[in-house]
């Protein structure tokens, strides 16, 4: 038995999986259902894959897929037609949601198969693999592990021009600006960053973080987001930076 909110955005994914060929972004399902924050889609969208009804492919951004409807929106055992179909939907409880929000239509057939395949290739059409360098510290800084045999997939449009990589972070130096223990990143390469950005930072040739550049007159500081970490000043000439943060990929 789903709530009305979870039989909402069920309906809402269902909807716009079949009208785009992909998935709704949290702020579009957070729009859709009215709701003040996106925590509260990350708690739907958790009792839907728990009572499954959805499924979230791992590693990929607005990738969900709908698995089954609720009883109520399945065709009946032997309807003769799509139309009966859709009137048995109108005629849905009043836990179903309003109609001026949502039209469900109903496609028979193996409907999950049906949205494995378009979902797939919309995944695979819109994303780009990127190599993934090992963890990087978000606490105390550690080498970076180069293991170009690992890879990440990523949506093409959160990148843009440019060389870019992943790093998977380590640490909670940086919960404050968002970035949690376990979180991947996304660096676009470069030398060289605008101050207050997020970087990786190379620290006497031999030390990798992640943490916000600060430049002050002929000095550099590396600063936490977390006040339970130091800011660390260095020379100009004991600093690198190996690229900036573009974005942050988060499995739940």
């Amino acid at each position: 038995m789903l709530t009305r909110k979870q039989h909402e955005l069920l309906i809402f994914i269902d909807r716009h999986l079949r009208t785009t060929g992909f998935s709704p972004s949290f702020e579009e399902m957070k729009d859709a259902l009215k709701l003040k924050s996106k925590s509260g889609i990350h708690r739907l969208i958790t009792a839907l894959e728990e009572r499954g009804f959805l499924h979230r492919r791992a590693h990929r951004a607005r990738a969900l897929e709908v698995l089954r409807l609720p009883e109520n929106l399945a065709p009946r055992r032997g309807s003769a037609s799509g139309d009966n179909a859709t009137a048995a939907a109108a005629s849905a409880p009043a836990a179903a949601p309003p109609a001026a929000a949502f039209t469900p239509n109903v496609i028979r057939g193996n409907f999950a198969a049906h949205l494995s395949g378009v979902q797939k290739a919309a995944n695979e059409a819109a994303a780009v693999n990127l190599p993934l360098y090992g963890r990087i510290a978000a606490g105390l800084p550690i080498e970076a592990l180069r293991d170009q045999g690992t890879g990440v997939e990523v949506p093409a449009a959160m990148l843009g021009g440019g060389e870019h990589y992943a790093l998977e972070v380590a640490g909670d130096s940086m919960v404050e600006a968002g970035i949690l223990d376990g979180d991947t990143v996304l660096i676009r390469r470069g030398d060289t960053a605008d101050n207050g950005s997020i970087v990786v930072a190379l620290v006497d040739e031999s030390e990798v973080t992640l943490k916000r550049l600060r430049r002050r007159g002929n000095s550099i500081a590396l600063e936490a987001a977390n006040p339970r970490y130091e800011t660390r000043i260095f020379g100009p000439d004991r600093v690198k930076v190996q690229g900036r943060l573009v974005g942050l990929l988060r499995k739940y």
